[in-house]
């Protein structure tokens, strides 16, 4: 199995996030079936719904291929996983989150990184970054890529 691409944040297209299946090998990593381990992925696609709790934003990303749902936690501040953390840390991790889920509307298309995981059976991603996008090329260049990638390093068969 290949670990260089567990550190990055590999492209790829809903389908094949939802192709993803758990590695019997390596904990919080998936595969294709291609070789290659995935634990951080990056896509990009339309804003198609949104809620908005006091701890997390949960929207859907649709690229074409399909809608990946994502969730960016709000509540650092308040949580047991980040009161390990150097408090100054966590004020800046709160605070852009909340930055970052003000820009998320339905209808924009935004470019998503974070650690792929399952949740009740449904892949899905965990935000660490969103940003909206401004480049209206912004989705087919990522298409294009994903394929590009796909075929040079992931190993993807169509």
């Amino acid at each position: 199995m290949d670990r260089p691409l567990q550190d990055t944040h590999a492209k790829l297209v809903a389908r094949d996030i939802h192709r993803l299946t758990q590695s019997p090998t390596e904990a919080n990593s998936f595969s294709l079936g291609c070789g290659a381990l995935f634990s951080r992925v990056e896509t990009v696609g339309t804003i198609v719904s949104r809620d908005m709790t006091p701890k997390f934003l949960k929207f859907e990303v649709d690229d074409g291929t399909g809608c990946v749902t994502c969730v960016l936690w709000l509540n650092q501040l308040t949580s047991s996983y980040f009161s390990r953390r150097d408090p100054s840390t966590i004020l800046l991790l709160s605070s852009t989150a909340r930055k970052q889920a003000a820009a998320v509307r339905i209808g924009a298309v935004a470019r998503v990184r974070g650690r792929v995981g399952s949740y009740r059976g449904a892949m899905q991603i965990t935000v660490t970054v969103v940003v909206v996008e401004r480049d209206p090329n912004a989705e087919i260049l990522h298409w294009l890529e994903c394929v590009r990638l796909g075929r040079s390093c992931y190993r993807i068969q169509s």
